[in-house]
């Protein structure tokens, strides 16, 4: 990438003891070389040619290159200093991707399944035992759940009684939001995807049937049953590499554990992290680059060709339903924030909110008594507050003469803004608060949003038509 910079200086022409004024201009390809350019104010308004300014000319200059600090400095008479664009992060020409929990969500699953199996045995799954299964190969998982809820039957007799239960809900399992999007955008730029699990190639090829196209995007499918060692051994992404006729190091591997992250380091790869464990992000340190989601993904950043599907600063996404009472909420919104939510119960919504990542949404919010207005809402834990539940706080962008509590509150998420934040100040988070809002407010006027004001979730629940 050249990037190139103007800025005057003076020049001892010639050694003849005369100075003349000119302007430079400098260009660096990020390799710690650089070329500078030379023409005086006179030859620029005569429209002549510039000539080149280097340390093998006559002048008898020195050019040098930081790319430690991103600066140059021209020596001679005088000295320049100047800043110089940062180069990309090592450039990718394919994509290596872990499936459960990365492209699938099998959160819901495990609680499901292990649910109803440990209740048997009069044992009950809370989920504080998933992070001693993620990652890890079907045998390892196994033995930690055994281990774990003290259960009276060996790793094996567990796997025997466990593996039917699962493979008969495969079909329920949703991909992660924006997994599709990310297959069908690579697939449909050809860059080459390989498909690296720890789970058994039958169990791999089992999953993705039900979501169509997936088989056919992959150029290479592997399982943990292919090689030698499972994550965090590098063997899985090394072999992947191998079949794709790649080096390891022009991969990218995008994994949602430690052991994934570990794996793919091990093998001499790029690695973006997409924790599955929530606020577990500050764990992965050995990620090249820690995203809240798939939906954050920057392919640019890696020398892939970037997603094209962003409005106004906001993402278009499949729409989703939730509604309820509204609820008092924390006794922040008015008070400290100055910006009222209504905020909804997580009561009988946790699928939902184990389906949807944390993070700053929009759309349309119906009340049965006042009508459909633009919303504006954020799903998470919100650092600042570190809430120690996920919640669910939309703010409707409307000035209300007085409070809705106990009001049915429908919702209708139609796009997506930013990823969940920390912030150093109250001051900073509310003003992000309300650029939130106007970039809710400008983008909900898009033909591509504004029709679902009219959706018929909404419109059932508004008594007074004229409200619409």
């Amino acid at each position: 990438m050249l990037t190139w910079h103007i800025l005057s200086g003076i020049y001892f022409k010639n050694c003849t003891g005369s100075y003349n004024p000119v302007i430079f201009s400098a260009n660096s390809n990020g390799n710690g070389k650089a070329n500078l350019a030379l023409v005086s104010p006179q030859e620029k308004e005569k429209g002549k040619g510039k000539g080149n300014l280097n340390s093998n000319t006559k002048h008898k200059h020195s050019v040098c290159a930081s790319p430690q600090n991103g600066s140059i400095a021209v020596t001679g008479r005088f000295t320049v200093k100047m800043s110089i664009a940062k180069p990309l992060k090592k450039l990718a020409s394919c994509v290596i991707l872990d499936l459960d929990g990365t492209l699938l969500n099998t959160d819901a699953l495990l609680s499901d399944v292990l649910g109803g199996f440990l209740s048997k045995y009069g044992k009950q799954w809370d989920g504080r035992e998933v992070h001693k299964t993620l990652g890890k190969t079907p045998l390892e998982a196994a033995a930690a759940i055994v281990e774990a809820y003290d259960l009276p039957c060996t790793t094996n007799e567990f796997i025997s009684a466990i593996n039917p239960l699962y493979s008969e809900k495969w079909c329920n399992i949703k991909a992660q939001p924006g997994a599709n999007r990310l297959i069908k955008h690579f697939g449909g730029h050809g860059v080459p995807m390989a498909l690296a699990s720890n789970s058994p190639r039958v169990n791999i090829e089992g999953k993705i049937s039900f979501h169509q196209g997936w088989k056919e995007s992959f150029s290479v499918i592997i399982g943990g049953d292919e090689v030698a060692s499972g994550k965090p051994s590098p063997d899985i992404y090394l072999e992947a590499a191998k079949k794709l006729n790649v080096e390891p190091s022009s991969c990218l591997v995008i994994e949602d554990s430690i052991p994934g992250v570990t794996a793919g380091k091990a093998a001499g790869m790029e690695v973006v992290a997409v924790p599955s464990i929530p606020k577990q992000s500050h764990l992965y340190t050995s990620a090249d680059e820690v995203i809240n989601s798939l939906l954050d993904l920057k392919p640019e950043k890696w020398g892939l060709p970037p997603f094209q599907d962003w409005v106004e600063g906001t993402l278009p996404i499949e729409s989703w339903y939730i509604g309820g009472p509204v609820i008092k909420g924390l006794g922040r919104g008015s008070k400290v924030l100055g910006i009222p939510t209504a905020n909804l119960s997580t009561e009988g919504y946790s699928t939902v909110l184990s389906e949807h990542p944390s993070g700053v949404y929009f759309g349309w919010a119906g009340l049965p008594t006042k009508g459909v207005f633009k919303m504006v809402m954020s799903i998470g834990w919100n650092p600042y507050f570190n809430n120690p539940e996920k919640t669910i706080e939309p703010w409707l962008l409307h000035d209300f003469a007085e409070d809705f509590y106990g009001e049915d509150l429908r919702l209708v998420i139609v796009g997506y803004i930013r990823p969940e934040a920390n912030f150093s100040s109250i001051e900073s988070l509310i003003a992000k608060i309300h650029e939130d809002g106007r970039i809710a407010e400008k983008a909900l006027d898009l033909p591509i949003y504004s029709t679902y004001r009219d959706d018929p979730y909404l419109k059932s629940c508004v008594k007074d038509s004229s409200h619409l």
